[in-house]
Formats: C-alpha cells, structure tokens, sequence
C-alpha cells in the first residue's frame, strides 16, 4: 500500500490500526492493518518504506486522517535470558499520530 491509498483509505476510516515495526538496524516499517488483511506501506518504488522514528512517520503522515498506532517491539531480552513456559510476547505501546510519544 503506498501513501497516497493510506491517506485515501483513512478518510474513509479503513485503517484499523498501524503498526510501527521495530527492527534490527535502527529501522521501523508501517504495517497498516484493514478489514481486508494488513498491507506493508511502500515506497514510490514499490518497496518496504524505511522509516527512522515516529517523529519521521508523524511527519509523514501529517495530513492523513488520524487513526489508532502502535509501536511494535520484539522483547528480545526474553529471548536472550530463556523464559520458563509460554510464548515471546511482543511489546505494543500505543501511540498517537499527533501527540509525542
């Protein structure tokens, strides 16, 4: 999905929710999530866009309509240290498209 069907899709409140995807590198991708399934927001080029922080994808996203976000962490240190029973559970913080985090 690219920018401009994000933005068309969040004036007619499609968007569910966008997740924000920590990664390994110091880099966040979009994940926006619809009726329909979840979409990867894409660049001009049609590839993965690679965002910066949430103040790059705030500045991005500044005349789209707001909708819910969440930033998305892998909890690696459970991982690292080994856990007793249960699934690694990501960390989610939610967050506001407007207001600093």
């Amino acid at each position: 999905m690219n920018l401009q069907t994000l933005t068309e899709r969040a004036a007619n409140s499609e968007v569910r929710e966008l997740e924000l995807l920590s990664l390994e590198g110091g880099f966040y991708l979009a994940r926006i999530r619809l009726d329909q399934g979840q979409f990867t927001l894409l660049d001009d080029a049609a590839k993965p866009m690679h965002l910066r922080s949430i103040t790059h994808l705030r500045d991005l996203l500044q005349t789209v309509p707001a909708f819910p976000c969440v930033l998305v962490q892998q909890c690696v240190h459970d991982e690292m240290c080994g856990r007793d029973s249960g699934p690694v559970e990501e960390l989610r913080i939610p967050f506001s498209l407007t207001a600093p985090l």
